[in-house]
Order: structure tokens, then C-alpha cells, then sequence
């Protein structure tokens, strides 16, 4: 079963039956879904506190591999 991943309107766009999406407002989209919209610079992938402190504890041990090369 396909993911579905939370983002959020950066600038409205038709959804569909005369409806459009507001600023702010948060959908959940199939990867092919947002691809579209986020090259267009009209979604962006909604940031989580888990995966900030997971990208967080990711760029630390980066960091510290670089420094004990």
C-alpha cells in the first residue's frame, strides 16, 4: 500500500469541483500526487519534530565522522 505524506499549501490551487485549497491548509498526498505541485512551489512536505530530531541526529553523527577523519 502506497504512503501518503502530510504537507502543506504554500500558495492555493484547484482541488477539484469548482474547490481550492487555502494557504496553510494541510493535505494528505500520494508521492505522485505532490510531485507536480511541489515543482510548481505550491506544496511542501509538512516537517515533523520526529523527523527534525531524526535529520538532526543524522547531520550530528556527519559531523562527528568528519571531525575523527
Amino acid at each position: 500500500m502506497a504512503l501518503r505524506q502530510t504537507y502543506t499549501v504554500l500558495l492555493p490551487f484547484p482541488t477539484g469541483g469548482g474547490h481550492w485549497s487555502t494557504t496553510g491548509q494541510e493535505l494528505d498526498l500520494l508521492d505522485v500526487e505532490a510531485n507536480a505541485l511541489r515543482s510548481a512551489g505550491r506544496l511542501e512536505l509538512k516537517k515533523t519534530e520526529a523527523g527534525e530530531s531524526a535529520s538532526t541526529s543524522t547531520e550530528a553523527k556527519k559531523a562527528a565522522t568528519k571531525k575523527a577523519e
